[in-house]
């Protein structure tokens, strides 16, 4: 989910995202007069031309290119146009709108997950339910349920996973023995997080991080605990939210009292400071996800990681599965090799030379099983604690039309609480008041 120091970093996510779903409101029914395209149509000997906007920052371009040669190499009728496509990946929403406008856009494209909806009623993706259904191949029951559910927004699937991830614990074991604790167990409870934090805060350090930006980072910061309370994003036929509820007060107070009560977490304007301030010794607990996990091991820190806390045993995180989303041409030819790049991309083979090897989650379950899955455990030591983790990430964050609208409202209220601006039935009240009307306004 995050900008990752592989992704193009971006500090407008907001902006970028509003600024998109404007113009794909107006982008129309279907990319053009004919029927969706049947990928079962394509020739496989047909020289075609694929453009690929990965989304991807220069340093993890370079693994793409050695994948697009070797596919190129082994597909000499396919030529692959690979760029980043925007200059930053929370640009390429808007960049994605505008090519709609202007038939413009590409055959594949990244995307993080809280997009899919608005993609998806873009008109503008590939269908590939029945192409994965009848494709055994595939494996497609090798990615978990959230990425699953994630690429196929209103049962519609428009897309491959790209990276996965959750949240956890990540720690600084220098900070933990010099303030007298005992390293996190697996079973800690919120209540033992508040008070490590608590003792880890003094001297310039920090006990823990939680983000202020207002965007995503902030709102899906929340959900684990409004899960682990037992409460629910929406209500059950996803038409309206539900976290305004006792079960969110009490998700968003655990927030609170650390934050303004106890002083004890570095409140992040940007996402982009809480990693470097890990790195320097300030901040004692990062929650995060795996995407911090290359530089730890680069600044040799030494670190651990831990499932999240939980309430009553349950350790629910959140996960971000972002997406390699296929587009409609009405050419079949272009669709059936778009679908053949991305299905061979996110074999294991391929997945260890590009996420694996940037110290990402590897995308499938049955990676573990590798022998390039032992080469990752011991470059990126706790990675596979973030693997198993995904066995806590149970509730897909929701893939509605109007997620990114109800996100903002939450991000925002969240932040607010957080630095002490207003209170949490306030703050969660309103939220959902303007939740409400971002899910009224993509269904009309």
């Amino acid at each position: 989910m995050r900008t990752t120091n592989h992704r193009l970093r971006g500090a407008a996510a907001t902006t970028a995202l509003l600024t998109g779903l404007a113009v794909l409101a107006g982008c129309g029914e279907s990319a053009s007069d004919g029927p969706a395209t049947d990928l079962e149509k394509g020739d496989p000997d047909a020289k075609v031309t694929l453009t690929w906007w990965t989304g991807q920052d220069d340093s993890a371009q370079v693994y793409i290119d050695k994948l697009v040669d070797k596919f190129e190499d082994e597909h000499p009728n396919v030529t692959i146009d690979a760029t980043p496509g925007s200059a930053t990946t929370d640009d390429l929403l808007g960049q994605l709108s505008a090519s709609f406008a202007g038939g413009t856009y590409p055959d594949i494209s990244y995307a993080y997950g809280s997009w899919a909806s608005e993609l998806a009623n873009s008109g503008r993706t590939l269908d590939l339910t029945d192409s994965l259904a009848d494709d055994a191949d595939v494996h497609w029951d090798e990615f978990s349920e959230a990425a699953q559910a994630t690429a196929s927004p209103n049962g519609k699937t428009i897309g491959f996973p790209a990276v996965v991830d959750n949240l956890a614990v990540v720690y600084n074991k220098q900070l933990f023995a010099d303030a007298g604790l005992d390293e996190p167990s697996p079973d800690w409870t919120w209540e033992d997080f508040r008070a490590d934090a608590k003792a880890l805060t003094g001297d310039g350090v920090y006990g823990t991080n939680l983000s202020v930006s207002g965007g995503e980072d902030t709102t899906w910061r929340l959900w684990p605990l409004l899960w682990q309370n037992g409460g629910e994003i929406l209500n059950e036929d996803e038409t309206a939210t539900a976290f305004d509820s006792p079960e969110g007060e009490a998700a968003l107070e655990t927030l609170r009292a650390m934050a303004v009560d106890d002083e004890s977490v570095y409140l992040d304007q940007t996402d982009e400071k809480y990693g470097p301030l890990f790195r320097e010794n300030r901040i004692g607990m990062m929650v995060t996800g795996p995407w911090e996990i290359y530089d730890t091991v680069q600044a040799g820190i030494d670190y651990g990681v831990v499932q999240l806390p939980g309430t009553d045993g349950d350790h629910t995180t959140v996960s971000g599965p972002d997406l390699w989303v296929l587009y409609d041409h009405q050419d079949a030819d272009r669709a059936y090799w778009s679908y053949e790049l991305i299905s061979w991309l996110t074999q294991n083979d391929q997945d260890a030379e590009f996420n694996m090897a940037l110290g990402n989650l590897p995308l499938r379950s049955s990676a573990v099983d590798t022998p390039a899955f032992e080469k990752f455990r011991a470059d990126y030591p706790g990675a596979e604690v973030f693997v198993a983790n995904q066995e806590n990430a149970t509730i897909p964050r929701p893939t509605v039309a109007g997620y990114v609208g109800l996100s903002t409202a939450v991000g925002r209220g969240v932040a607010e609480v957080l630095q002490g601006a207003t209170s949490v039935p306030d703050a969660l009240s309103e939220a959902a008041d303007k939740a409400d009307n971002a899910l009224k306004d993509a269904a009309s």
